[in-house]
């Protein structure tokens, strides 16, 4: 039995409520939030343009002058409201995220790969052997990083081809968690 110890109780609760009769865990773990943070970091940089733009129209728009009739508002200030409330979400994003890797649990089963997800509702992704296609291990000089279990290719409303990756994201050890990954998909080598 892997020692899950190291997770929150109610995390470790949530854990051994999702195994099955008979399955028991080889390794569990949650992504390191600060890690996990980084990775909205790219969203974060395009929202800085922007929202710096949807101030920059709302302080232009809300000049005021003054006419023979008294005091006039050149434009509506407001209307930039919503581009700068997408913008401050989107600056947000990257505490989204690290709040949102305090919740995930990743885990390694005899039977399976196991992600877990949210509050309430929470979301459970089971990775079956054949679920696998392949293991593909990205790893920091620290030792943490990424095992995508499983890439899927699409594409998206406008007819472009995107890309999404399935798997433990910002974990520590990852090369132990790789190895565990890849003894799941062939269980007969030890």
């Amino acid at each position: 039995m892997a020692n899950i110890s190291t997770l929150p109780p109610h995390l470790q609760q949530r854990l051994e409520a999702e195994l099955k009769p008979g399955e028991s865990l080889a390794w569990a773990g949650q992504p390191n939030p600060n890690r996990y943070m980084r990775t909205g970091f790219k969203e974060w940089l395009f929202f800085i343009p922007w929202t710096a733009f949807a101030l920059f129209w709302m302080a232009r728009a809300s000049d005021v002058w003054v006419s023979g009739s008294g005091i006039e508002w050149k434009e509506f200030p407001f209307l930039g409201l919503p581009f700068l409330l997408i913008g401050l979400g989107g600056l947000a994003y990257p505490l989204w995220m690290r709040r949102r890797a305090i919740s995930m649990i990743y885990a390694i089963s005899n039977q399976r790969a196991i992600a877990i997800e949210g509050e309430k509702p929470i979301t459970v992704v089971s990775y079956r052997a054949l679920d696998i296609t392949s293991i593909e291990r990205t790893e920091h000089q620290d030792g943490s990083g990424n095992v995508v279990l499983w890439t899927e290719h699409y594409r998206d409303s406008d007819g472009y081809r995107q890309t999404r990756q399935h798997g433990f994201f910002a974990i520590d050890d990852v090369r132990h968690v790789a190895r565990l990954a890849e003894r799941l998909t062939r269980p007969n080598i030890g």
